[in-house]
């Protein structure tokens, strides 16, 4: 099955670029190119589109407005001459974030990781992820760790974080790392008791400690809560507080 493609840039070159890198890839097939962001909402919410590739200065409307405005989930490849907004990018979890001139070298491995989330993904609805199996009753999942499936609690989390590839799940005795993408894994543990703080750090609100400035303390650790998620966070913690 081919994973579609969109391109969105105001610069027509860097579309050309982007699709001709595409043709040494037979998995991908750009189906759709747009100058404008405007009209990408409208095949967005109309078909099934895998991957954008998104430039971020565009007149009228910028990436980083166009991913916060979009209600449809496709994998987002940052594609621009700037490198200043990497971290405000993956706050909003972009897959990957290519600098230009955009080497097929490059390309290759941002590839890599689509194919990669999608085949987790395809496996997950298809017969169940074989690294993470979620226990019907929901109070606990089987991770895969050094080749063996290990029950984790969900009441033992402390918080999660991410490692490029991999995920360490902190838990009140033990750290598990396994082969697996933080926004994927944080939508696997109970919403109402977890909640995605940072790009790197998703927590069990319930072993918060404190708040201190724009961070959070669980068990004398202390995480920063990501720019973009202060608001919510914080509201969201200190609703169950007693003032």
């Amino acid at each position: 099955m081919k994973i579609k493609c969109l391109i969105i840039d105001d610069e027509p070159l860097a579309i050309k670029i982007i699709k001709k890198h595409l043709e040494s890839f037979e998995d991908f097939e750009v189906t759709h190119t747009f100058n404008n962001p405007i009209e990408a909402f409208n095949i967005l919410a109309q078909e099934p589109i895998d991957l954008v590739f998104l430039d971020i200065n565009m007149p009228r409307l910028n990436g980083i407005e166009f991913i916060r405005n979009l209600t449809t989930s496709p994998y987002i490849i940052i594609t621009t001459a700037y490198r200043e907004y990497a971290v405000e990018s993956f706050e909003l979890d972009v897959l990957d974030y290519l600098v230009k001139p955009i080497s097929l070298k490059r390309l290759m491995k941002a590839l890599n990781k689509v194919s990669h989330q999608i085949n987790l993904k395809t496996d997950f609805k298809n017969e169940g992820y074989k690294g993470i199996a979620r226990h019907k009753k929901n109070n606990h999942f089987f991770v895969k760790v050094n080749k063996k499936m290990v029950k984790i609690h969900f009441n033992d989390i402390l918080y999660i974080e991410s490692l490029k590839d991999y995920v360490s799940i902190k838990t009140i005795n033990k750290d598990y790392i396994t082969h697996y993408n933080l926004s994927a894994i944080t939508k696997l543990v109970p919403k109402f008791d977890f909640m995605r703080i940072h790009r790197s750090f998703t927590i069990a609100l319930n072993k918060v400690n404190a708040i201190e400035g724009n961070c959070v303390h669980i068990h004398n650790k202390m995480i920063p809560i990501g720019r973009n998620y202060v608001k919510e966070v914080k509201g969201k913690i200190l609703s169950g507080f007693v003032m």
